[in-house]
C-alpha cells in the first residue's frame, strides 16, 4: 500500500515489491556519478600542477611562514 501513496501512477502499476530496480538503480547512477566526480577532480589537480610549474617567479608571493 505505501508503494502506491509514494509514487507515480506508471511506477505504482509496475511495483513488483522486490526492490530490485530500485538497486540496479542506484549502483548504475554511482557507476556514472563517481567516474565522472574523478575526472572534475583530476582535471583541477592537472590545471593546478601546470599553473604552478609554468608561473613565472617574480609573479609569486611567497609568505614567510607564521610563527608562534
Amino acid at each position: 500500500m505505501i508503494p502506491n501513496l509514494l509514487s507515480c501512477a506508471t511506477c505504482a502499476a509496475n511495483y513488483q515489491g522486490d526492490g530490485n530496480a530500485a538497486g540496479w538503480s542506484v549502483l548504475f547512477l554511482l557507476a556514472v556519478i563517481l567516474p565522472v566526480l574523478a575526472g572534475v577532480i583530476w582535471c583541477m589537480v592537472r590545471i593546478a600542477r601546470r599553473e604552478s610549474d609554468n608561473l613565472d617567479p617574480e609573479l609569486r608571493d611567497d609568505f614567510p611562514a607564521a610563527t608562534r
